[in-house]
This record gives structure tokens, C-alpha cells and sequence, in this order.
């Protein structure tokens, strides 16, 4: 007797978990704003804000219709775009909980029928529908004539399947690393991609007024062979006639969609399949003894050697220590660099290198959060709070000192001025020994909690004590600097001056040296006194 079952019609099964994903995501979208009314009301507040920009942006490519260079314009346009998607799931892990396929792993789904409703569930929302609108108006700046606009259907379909297939693939290759702990650590480092992008487009948008779009040509001409940026250059050469040039560019176009589900599905086979760290069993050996290797076993002994390395470990694994270190290294040399690339800027930009990572001295103990009580327990003395403080100033010191001289160097030789070379040195380290100094007191005098959950950086009921702890410090360490600054105009103005610029490096570094003991002796006795008040205001996140 035959036993075999007969199989449910595919299409069937395959519209069946497509509807029920949708119906989900959209339910998820339901249930979600049910939760809070405010919640509900910043979600509709960012809909509409998102969708009015969508429509601006709309009408704007519509009214770059016929305009030259409009063609380079909506090629890169959609190829940023196309990048937006690839890096959004790294950086907002929990914008979207669909995003993460481990979820569906007790559920009896095949990963082809499973990638078709996934697909589809992720094409519901306002990332889509903002996108939609781009590659439309994208296609009506550049389309002229009814097989240029036929080429423009086709492309708008494919180049939103590429960029939402592309996110999918993304988050399922790194949906491991997305719920640890150094995907939690991507999530806070957004603020960097925000804080860079802000500035490359910042210097994109002085070269492009200057120079006019025709700048664009020849990135847009790689650039257009790339999806999804091909599917837009499909129906800008169907418009020019060249219809097979048109035919290639949507074929790379779907051939890249192609590719993106197959490697979506196979990583989606892997994870559904394949056990993760957490349902392995070790060999039963015991754990080896750690050792002191790298960079621990040349740092000093005894206590300055340990809060060093403790500190170094914060900027290396807390995520809110690393996010403000890393966007300070990066501004840092932004700044001065793309200024001197420019040729507007000068050689004295450099110290906001230094300035940038002065500002990680201040509420050094609230860094700590909670974990500072451990700390407190060992201070007992006026002397055991100065060597604390010295010996963060000193793991501060380590990265700031090499990194402020090296972007120094790189603006001068850029601007080619090395006759200013010693005067940016000279105020660089007089500006870092005033920010330590003022930090060093502030961190005892105006400590405050810095959340470990979330992007806020101060908790609630603190910000006063951030701002003058922040700003307050920052307008003494300028006026801390006068003196070397006074010099250094004097020298410029004063006839035969120039001899003596080499002076402001050795009285500089002197002077900032002279700063920083100074105020590590001032914030020592603060720091032992209001021991209880600094471990009270650290914890309260």
C-alpha cells in the first residue's frame, strides 16, 4: 500500500506564509504602537516627517527634469541609498524585529518559501515607501519617451527588491553578531556614521556649489554599472536610445537580485539548521590562567598600571566609552584635514584633534557608572585619589599625545606651512594639559551618571550638572591657554619674530605638563573628600 502524501500545491503554500508574514508585520506595527501613547505619537510624528521629505524630495527630482548632469545626480543618489539598506541592519538592529530569522527557528518553514514572505513583510513600512518615492522621482528626472519610461517600471521593482533583499541578507549574516554584545556596541557607534556622513556631505555639498554638478560624472559613470545605481542607468541610456546598454544594466541589476537571495537563503539554511555557541558543550579542560600580554605588560606596576589598563579596557569594550572615543578620533582628524584639503584651512585647526579627545577627561568616574564603588573602596587618602587620577590622565595621554602630533603633521604637510609646525605643537599640547586639568576637577567637583541602556549619555535630573561640568570646564581650559596664546600672536605680529616660533614647542608642552599636575593636585583632595557624593551621583543610572 502506497503511503506517500500528496504534496500541498506550492503556490498555494507559498502565498499562504507569504499573507500570514505580512498579516504579522503588520500586526507587529499594531501592537506596537498600542503600547504607550507616546510611543504612538512619535511614531506618527516620524511618519509624517519622513513621508513630507519623501515628498519634497520628490518634487525635487521632478523638477530637476531636463536639467544637465540630472542623470550623475539620481545615479548616485540611488547608489547612496542602496548603501543606506546595507548598513542600516548593523546600526539599528531594533528597528525592525522581523530583522532577526533565529526567531522562526522551532517553525517547520523551507528557506525558499520562508525568503519569498520575509521579502514580502519587508516591504511593508515607510523605509520602503521613502525609498519608492527616490527611485521614482529619480526615474521621471531622467526618462524621456515611452520605452525609457517602460525601462522605468522595471527598474523602480528591481532596484527595491535589490536594496530590501540586500538588508535581509546583511542582518541574516550577522544576526549573531547583531545580538551580542559588539552588535549592541555597532547600534551606539551610529552616532559616529551620523557625525562623519555629516561632514562628507558637508564637504560634497561646498565642492558641488563651487563646482556645479558636472563634478559628479565620473563617479556616477562607475557607478551606474553598480546596483541597484544600474537599474537608474538603464532607463538614462533607454532614454539616450541605446537600448542595449539599457538591457545590460537592468539584466545586472536582476542578476544582483539573483545573487542577494541566494545568499539570503543560504545563510537562513545555516542559521536554521546550524547549533550556536550557546547549545555546544565544552571539553570539560579547565581554564588556562590568564596572563598579562600586549600592551598590559608594558604598562608600569602597582596601581598606576592597573588603572591604566582598566581604563584602556573601558574605551576598548563599553560601548558608550568606545562611541565617544571613536567619534572624537574621527572628528578630530575630519576637521583639520578636510579643511586643509579644501585649502581654507590652517595649521592651528589641528588643535581640535587634541581638544576632541581633551573633552574624554571630564566626568571620568561617571564613566565607572556603578562599578565605581569598587574603586572608592581602595581611595582612603588624598595620595591614592591623585594616583587614580594621574594614572587615567596618563592612559588618556598614551592614545591623545601620538594621535594630536600625528594629525598636526598631516594638516601641515597638506597645507605645506612647516614653519607653523612648532606653534600648533606647542598650543595642541598646552590646550591638551589645560582640558586634563579642568577634567580632572570637574570629574570630581560635577560627576553625573552616564545610562548604560539607550543612547542618552546623561541620566535624567543631570544635565545641568553635564553642562557645567562640559562647557563649564572647556571655558576654563581656554582661558587656561591665554597665556600661550597671547605668545603666540605676539611672536606673529612682532618684527623678528619668526626666529623664535620653535620656542612655543618646548614652552607649550612644558606649560600643559605644568597644567595637568597642577590640576590633578587641585581635584585629588575634592576626589577623597566627596567620595560618597561622587559614588551617589555616578549611580544613579
Amino acid at each position: 500500500m502506497r503511503t506517500d502524501v500528496t504534496p500541498v500545491n506550492s503556490v498555494t503554500a507559498v502565498t499562504s506564509v507569504t499573507s500570514v508574514f505580512v498579516r504579522l508585520k503588520l500586526s507587529l506595527l499594531r501592537n506596537g504602537l498600542r503600547q504607550s501613547g507616546g510611543r504612538r505619537a512619535a511614531y506618527i510624528a516620524s511618519a509624517v516627517v519622513v513621508l513630507l521629505f519623501a515628498a519634497l524630495q520628490l518634487i525635487g527630482l521632478i523638477a530637476l527634469r531636463g536639467f544637465a548632469h540630472a542623470d550623475s545626480l539620481v545615479v548616485l543618489l540611488v547608489a547612496v541609498l542602496g548603501l543606506g539598506w546595507a548598513v542600516m541592519p548593523l546600526f539599528f538592529p531594533g528597528g525592525d524585529e522581523t530583522l532577526d530569522p533565529t526567531r522562526l527557528v522551532m517553525l517547520p518553514l523551507r528557506p525558499r518559501p520562508l525568503v519569498r514572505a520575509l521579502l514580502a513583510a519587508s516591504l511593508v513600512g515607510i523605509g520602503p515607501l521613502f525609498t519608492l518615492c527616490m527611485f521614482a522621482g529619480s526615474v521621471i528626472a531622467v526618462a524621456h519617451g515611452g520605452a525609457a519610461y517602460a525601462v522605468g517600471v522595471v527598474a523602480v521593482v528591481l532596484a527595491l527588491l535589490v536594496c530590501v533583499t540586500l538588508a535581509r541578507a546583511v542582518a541574516a549574516a550577522n544576526v549573531r553578531l547583531l545580538t551580542s554584545r559588539k552588535g549592541r556596541d555597532l547600534a551606539v557607534l551610529s552616532g559616529l556614521v551620523v557625525a562623519v556622513g555629516a561632514q562628507l556631505v558637508n564637504f560634497g555639498a561646498q565642492r558641488l556649489g563651487s563646482s556645479g554638478l558636472e563634478q559628479l560624472d565620473p563617479a556616477a559613470g562607475v557607478l551606474r554599472w553598480v546596483p541597484p545605481a544600474s537599474a537608474i542607468g538603464a532607463v538614462d541610456a533607454a532614454s539616450d536610445g541605446s537600448y542595449g546598454i539599457a538591457v545590460a544594466q537592468l539584466a545586472l541589476t536582476a542578476a544582483a537580485l539573483v545573487l542577494l537571495l541566494w545568499v539570503w537563503a543560504r545563510h537562513l539554511t545555516r542559521l536554521m539548521t546550524a547549533p550556536d555557541g550557546s547549545t555546544l558543550q565544552t571539553d570539560g579542560s579547565p581554564a588556562r590562567e590568564r596572563t598579562a600580554t600586549g600592551l598590559a605588560r608594558l604598562l608600569p606596576a602597582g596601581r598606576t598600571g592597573t588603572t591604566m589598563e582598566r581604563t584602556l579596557r573601558y574605551v576598548w569594550r563599553d560601548p558608550k566609552t568606545k562611541a565617544a572615543w571613536v567619534t572624537s578620533l574621527a572628528i578630530g582628524l575630519i576637521v583639520p584635514v578636510f579643511n586643509a584639503w579644501q585649502g581654507t584651512g590652517s595649521v592651528y585647526f589641528a588643535c581640535f584633534a587634541a581638544g576632541m579627545l581633551g573633552i574624554q577627561m571630564y566626568n571620568q568616574f561617571g564613566q565607572d557608572t556603578s562599578a565605581f564603588w569598587m574603586v572608592a573602596m581602595t581611595i582612603s587618602s588624598t595620595r591614592d585619589a591623585y594616583v587614580e587620577l594621574r594614572a587615567r590622565a596618563f592612559a588618556l595621554l598614551l592614545v591623545t599625545l601620538p594621535y594630536a602630533t600625528l594629525v598636526t603633521v598631516l594638516t601641515t604637510a597638506m597645507l605645506g606651512d612647516w614653519q607653523t609646525l612648532p606653534e600648533a605643537l606647542g598650543l595642541s599640547f598646552a590646550l591638551l594639559g589645560a582640558m586634563l586639568a579642568t577634567g580632572a576637577w570637574t570629574s570630581a567637583r560635577f560627576p553625573y551618571s552616564i545610562p548604560q541602556e539607550g543612547h542618552k549619555n546623561v541620566a535624567p535630573g543631570q544635565v545641568g550638572l553635564a553642562w557645567i561640568s562640559i562647557f563649564g570646564g572647556m571655558v576654563g581650559a581656554a582661558l587656561l591657554c591665554a597665556p600661550v596664546i597671547a605668545v603666540t600672536i605676539w611672536l606673529n605680529l612682532s618684527a623678528g619674530g619668526d626666529a623664535w616660533d620653535w620656542l612655543l614647542l618646548p614652552v607649550g608642552t612644558a606649560y600643559g605638563a605644568a597644567l595637568t599636575v597642577a590640576g590633578l593636585r587641585l581635584a585629588a583632595p575634592q576626589t577623597a573628600r566627596r567620595l560618597p557624593e561622587i559614588l551617589t551621583a555616578v549611580s544613579k543610572g
